[in-house]
């Protein structure tokens, strides 16, 4: 039987996340189509693999047998893959950076030591955890926490870097130098889980009542709007500076505050020559980047 491995991928995704619909914003796919791309993969097996209600997708018992065996079935894939790709080119290298995190410089100068490698690099949305299990990056920048787990991963330290608040123009601290957690005291702060971006709860502005807290699957900059309207602020990394081309948002540094951490991620058992000379050009440039950051030079 030649069973589709892009399909066993998707049937993962679906059992991982018991709903079809936020699957299919997993994997940016429309949710009809991956609806029939499962009923391929039924087919193809000849058993079904998911009970569908209005509440979710549960597994079946068919399901439940299969699903350990297509994680192995996956893993076993990318590895095989990954041994081929070491043998013929021991010289290519795909770098992948996580939202809010600017690598040019870091890439410019592994490209100028290995002159003969092919250096790629690849945006990696921070709902994209599987890109490194899965081969499409090598290796990934990003920050911590992690949104998957590091079992079997090797998790390098970069820098450390500092934070700053992300608020409406018309705030009253828009105009501050600094700011400090003690100046944010009116403000209900909840740190995500998955990133290090801290969010204030949305509360109403004059007779405007207060929206929905940012969602799980609202875009970056539908929770800018909620910024720029004045309904809520955010703490972000400093090194993020998408929401600086806004006018009607200001970024204040945070004194007084833990930092960020920084870190590069790889597979641990990956044999690629280019990844020890990438971990210590990474350390070498985003560090000094920081460090210029933080002393109030440009670092682009």
């Amino acid at each position: 039987m030649d069973v589709d491995l892009r399909l066993v991928r998707y049937f993962t995704v679906v059992a991982e996340h018991g709903n079809f619909g936020r699957a299919a914003t997993r994997l940016h796919l429309a949710q009809p189509s991956l609806s029939r791309q499962i009923q391929r993969l039924e087919a193809q097996l000849g058993v079904r693999l998911f009970d569908r209600s209005p509440q979710g997708s549960s597994l079946t018992a068919a399901g439940r047998a299969f699903l350990p065996r297509a994680l192995m079935l996956l893993q076993e894939a990318e590895q095989a893959a990954r041994t081929a790709r070491a043998a013929v080119q021991p010289r290519t290298v795909i770098v992948g950076c996580a939202e809010g995190l600017v690598i040019t410089a870091c890439v410019q100068e592994l490209r100028r030591r290995h002159p003969d490698a092919q250096v790629r690099t690849r945006h990696v949305d921070w709902r994209d955890t599987r890109a490194l299990a899965e081969g499409r990056v090598d290796a990934l920048v990003a920050y911590r926490p992690l949104p998957f787990p590091a079992d079997g991963l090797r998790v390098s330290d970069l820098h450390e870097e500092s934070r700053v608040l992300v608020t409406s123009a018309r705030h009253h601290l828009a105009n501050q130098s600094t700011v400090s957690p003690r100046d944010l005291s009116d403000e209900e702060l909840l740190p995500c889980v998955s990133t290090p971006v801290v969010w204030s709860t949305p509360r109403p502005v004059g007779d405007r009542p207060a929206p929905p807290p940012p969602a799980i699957d609202d875009s970056y900059e539908d929770k800018l709007e909620l910024i720029a309207t004045g309904h809520c602020v955010a703490i972000f990394p400093a090194g993020d500076r998408r929401a600086a081309v806004r006018e009607d948002i200001a970024l204040v540094p945070v004194v007084d505050i833990d930092p960020c951490e920084v870190v590069l991620v790889t597979r641990a058992d990956d044999p690629n020559p280019l990844l020890g000379s990438l971990e210590d050009v990474a350390r070498a440039v985003l560090g000094t980047a920081s460090r210029r950051e933080d002393d109030g030079l440009p670092v682009g």
